[in-house]
């Protein structure tokens, strides 16, 4: 059930950062960080971690060169931007509870 909440955290985020790309509102990033410490708490199954960082590093990288693809269409910038706001705590919960695992074993 935690997985599903989960899931669901991660679509309105990715709905989120898409829509709110063409507009202006200060609450935006508060909610993506919330969202994306949901995902990182409910949605990431010990056996999908390696696959969720190297995805969330991939984003988080393409959101921070996102500047230059800004030239081609000012939304798509936004875009990435947001969903680096999204990834980057559920990478930190999930790599986090990672170490936690190993160390503990």
């Amino acid at each position: 059930m935690d997985e599903k909440w989960g899931s669901y955290a991660f679509l309105l985020g990715v709905l989120i950062a898409i829509l709110t790309a063409f507009i202006t509102a200060t609450w935006v990033p508060a909610l993506l960080v919330l969202l994306g410490l949901i995902v990182g708490f409910l949605n990431i199954a010990d056996k999908e971690v390696q696959s969720f960082l190297i995805a969330a590093v991939a984003l988080i990288v393409a959101g921070s060169v996102s500047t230059s693809v800004g030239v081609i269409w000012a939304p798509l910038e936004t875009i990435l931007g947001n969903i680096m706001i999204l990834v980057a705590p559920a990478a930190i919960i999930v790599a986090l509870k990672a170490i936690y695992s190993l160390a503990s074993k």
